[in-house]
C-alpha cells in the first residue's frame, strides 16, 4: 500500500525559492504519471515560456534536485523528491485545515494552499497535522505524504475508463479546477461515493453515472479527471 523508499532527507534545504519548489513539485506530479517530464509539459503546467523552463532546469540540476537528459526529459533526484513531497505534504495539510478548521469550501482552498505552502514551518506543519489527527487524505481524496515522506501508492484509474455496468468507488479529483469541484458539490458527489456507470454516449459524449439512487450526467472532461477504485 505504501511506497517505502525513503528520500534522502526530511527537511527542505534552506533558502529554496518558491519558484524552485513549484518546479520540483510540478516535476514530481507530472513524473508520477509519465516518468521523465518534458520541458514542454512543465511549461504548460506552470504557464511559463519554454525558455524560462530551460533556465530553471539548469538551476535545479546545479542544486542537485533534478537530472536532465536532452530529448529524454527531467527527473528528480532523491533530494529533489524529498523537497517535492515536503511541499505536497504542506499543501494538502493546509487544504484540509482550511476546510476542516476554517470552514472553507473544497473549491476555494487550492489557491490559498499554493500561497501558504512555501511559508509553512516544520513546527506549524506538525501542529496542523496533530490538530487534524495526522490525516492521510486531503479534501479532494489525494494522499498526504506522511511525516517521514512516504506516500500511498496510487491504485486508482479514471472514471472515464469504466465500462457500462461496472461499479467503482470515487476516490479523488484534482483540486485545480474550482468550477469542477463546485459542480460535484452541488450534486452531493464527494470522494468515498459508490457509483455505477450506466451508459456512455459515443464520440466523446457524456457518461450517465449512478450515485446512490440518482443518475448524473458527467461530461468527458470531468469523467477523465475523477479517479476511481474497484468497489469493495
Amino acid at each position: 500500500m505504501y511506497d517505502l523508499a525513503m528520500p534522502e532527507t526530511k527537511v527542505r534545504p534552506e533558502g529554496l525559492s518558491a519558484a524552485v519548489e513549484d518546479y520540483v513539485k510540478a516535476i514530481y506530479l507530472l513524473g508520477s504519471e509519465h516518468g521523465s517530464v518534458s520541458t514542454t509539459a512543465l511549461a504548460e503546467r506552470l504557464e511559463v515560456r519554454p525558455a524560462s523552463v530551460v533556465g530553471m532546469v539548469r538551476k535545479l540540476v546545479a542544486l542537485e534536485l533534478a537530472e536532465h537528459e536532452p530529448y529524454r526529459g527531467v527527473k528528480l533526484t532523491g533530494r529533489g523528491r524529498a523537497v517535492a513531497l515536503e511541499v505536497i505534504r504542506h499543501h494538502r495539510l493546509l487544504e484540509l485545515f482550511l476546510v476542516e478548521s476554517l470552514g472553507m469550501g473544497w473549491d476555494e482552498v487550492h489557491a490559498e494552499a499554493e500561497r501558504l505552502e512555501h511559508a509553512l514551518s516544520e513546527e506549524l506543519e506538525e501542529l496542523i497535522a496533530a490538530k487534524l489527527g495526522n490525516p492521510t487524505l486531503d479534501p479532494h481524496g489525494d494522499p498526504i505524504p506522511s511525516r517521514d515522506l512516504t506516500i500511498a501508492a496510487d491504485r486508482s484509474r479514471s472514471l472515464y475508463t469504466l465500462e457500462p455496468g461496472e461499479q467503482a468507488r470515487f476516490v479523488r479529483v484534482s483540486d485545480e479546477n474550482p468550477e469542477m469541484l463546485r459542480f460535484l458539490s452541488e450534486r452531493g458527489i464527494a470522494p468515498g461515493a459508490e457509483l455505477e456507470l450506466i451508459e456512455r454516449q459515443p464520440f466523446d459524449g457524456p457518461l450517465y453515472v449512478r450515485f446512490g439512487d440518482q443518475v448524473h450526467v458527467l461530461g468527458a472532461t470531468l469523467a477523465r479527471a475523477m479517479r476511481v477504485e474497484a468497489a469493495a
